[in-house]
């Protein structure tokens, strides 16, 4: 694979795509974009924490023939974790033993990871290659989240060839039950301590509560 950054726009924008944009207006932009600002290949911290934050991920693959194929994972914060600055990694854990996934990156490797954080509005998309890997405990170990209950079955590496980052345009705002509860929780807390200063500053003032 190349590293000449101003080229790895080309993962996504294929020949077919470069001739819609030229068509629809936007090739030009693009262009002077790729030559500014080239699609980075590695990962750097920021987006390393990012990535590692997310509990929620989609891996596109797609069979020899081409048909398409969306498979979500999900766990707690850090199970898709970092392993270097190109390469990431997380247990699979056994599921409806469909392996739709497992089977087309059998006969083709190429792989998309689209991350979405909706309390954060930030979306990024990450093109590069994925394999399955079988019966490595050590690997399974390393990489299963601390006191998760899933059965992990193997583990999928993605080595990553170019990734992009999206703006906050049409993106909703949602927030985790788990974060609104601790909102709240901190919300009564806070009521609880100054209702309770009103009344010892009543009982001071002699005012009836």
């Amino acid at each position: 694979m190349s590293n000449d950054r101003a080229t790895m726009s080309d993962v996504a924008f294929t020949p077919a795509v470069k001739a819609l944009q030229a068509r629809k207006g936007s090739r030009a932009l693009y262009a002077r974009a790729e030559k500014t600002h080239p699609w980075p290949v590695s990962i750097p911290p920021d987006l390393a924490r990012f990535i590692e934050a997310q509990t929620s991920v989609f891996l596109g693959t797609a069979s020899a023939a081409g048909q398409p194929y969306i498979q979500h994972r999900g766990g707690p914060p850090g199970f898709l974790r970092v392993l270097d600055d190109r390469t990431l990694g997380f247990a699979d854990f056994r599921g409806n033993r469909q392996y739709i996934t497992q089977g087309n990156l059998a006969e083709n490797p190429k792989a998309c990871l689209f991350l979405i954080d909706y309390r954060l509005r930030q979306r990024v998309k990450i093109w590069g290659e994925a394999r399955i890997v079988e019966g490595d405990a050590e690997l399974v170990a390393k990489l299963m989240p601390p006191g998760y209950q899933a059965r992990p079955e193997q583990v999928v590496l993605f080595t990553v060839a170019a990734w992009s980052a999206n703006c906050a345009k049409h993106i909703p705002q949602r927030f985790d039950a788990a974060d609104v509860a601790a909102a709240l929780a901190a919300r009564d807390q806070r009521i609880e301590i100054l209702e309770a200063e009103l009344a010892q500053l009543r009982a001071s003032a002699g005012t009836p509560g």
